[in-house]
């Protein structure tokens, strides 16, 4: 797979060492431009359909974040490339596919592009389709706890699990169940059935997954019609149910 993208960095002295190293190393890549800020960057985006786009944090009159905040659309995989780790969390939490530590790691470089092929591929073949996991229906239960007992819930009955500071919502078809328990807690309470953890507030039943879509980020539509987003970083696991 061919993946068109676009490098965002506004050291011209980086922009060069990164294309070098995708002629070199990543021959898949097609770098389709170049763009020293936000403004340039946007303009290019607007005009262009992208699958990859690199991007550095800290630029003139902005950064990375103000950047994809102003995206209309965003339909393209995101690589972070800076010399500051302390925005990898800020990074995945904005949707970004991988974090680059500058200087580049050739081998970390072809990591990410081979990330980003496999699900691009995944994406496209899914992409707006009716989807069947390959899984059998949930059995079992799970004992919800409650401030006068607990409540008994077939596993099977629960659709998705959304965080709420130190709270999860259960939501089953027609209702919703606050718990007193983080979605850290219901993540390896359900670890032995089908659940995948898809973003840092959801934890989706996969049976209940009916269609993905590409966008910022991604998104997938369970049963009862509601639409969840998708973390970059939580692509893969996900996909790989289908």
């Amino acid at each position: 797979m061919k993946l068109k993208a676009l490098i965002v960095e506004d050291e011209a002295g980086s922009r060069e060492i990164l294309r070098n190293y995708l002629s070199k190393y990543c021959t898949n890549v097609m770098v389709q431009g170049e763009a020293a800020s936000i403004k340039e960057a946007l303009e290019f985006i607007d005009k262009n359909e992208l699958d990859l786009v690199f991007l550095d944090v800290e630029m003139p009159y902005g950064n990375a974040f103000d950047l994809l905040d102003q995206v209309k659309e965003r339909t393209f995989e995101t690589v972070f490339v800076t010399a500051y780790n302390q925005y990898a969390m800020d990074a995945l939490n904005n949707h970004a596919a991988y974090y680059l530590m500058k200087p580049i790691n050739i081998d970390e470089l072809i990591k990410a592009v081979e990330y980003v092929v496999e699900i691009k591929a995944k994406e496209d073949a899914l992409e707006d389709k009716v989807l069947q996991p390959k899984l059998k229906s949930v059995e079992g239960k799970i004992t919800l706890p409650q401030q006068d007992g607990f409540q008994v819930l077939n596993v099977a009955d629960i659709l998705y699990c959304k965080a709420d500071d130190n709270y999860t919502e259960i939501h089953l078809e027609n209702k919703k169940i606050l718990v007193s328990k983080t979605l850290k807690y219901f993540e390896e309470a359900l670890s032995q059935f089908s659940f995948a953890r898809i973003h840092k507030s959801f934890l989706v039943n996969v049976n209940e997954v009916i269609k993905y879509r590409k966008g910022k980020g991604g998104s997938v539509i369970v049963s009862n019609g509601k639409e969840l987003l998708v973390s970059a970083s939580k692509k893969k696991e996900l996909l790989s149910y289908f």
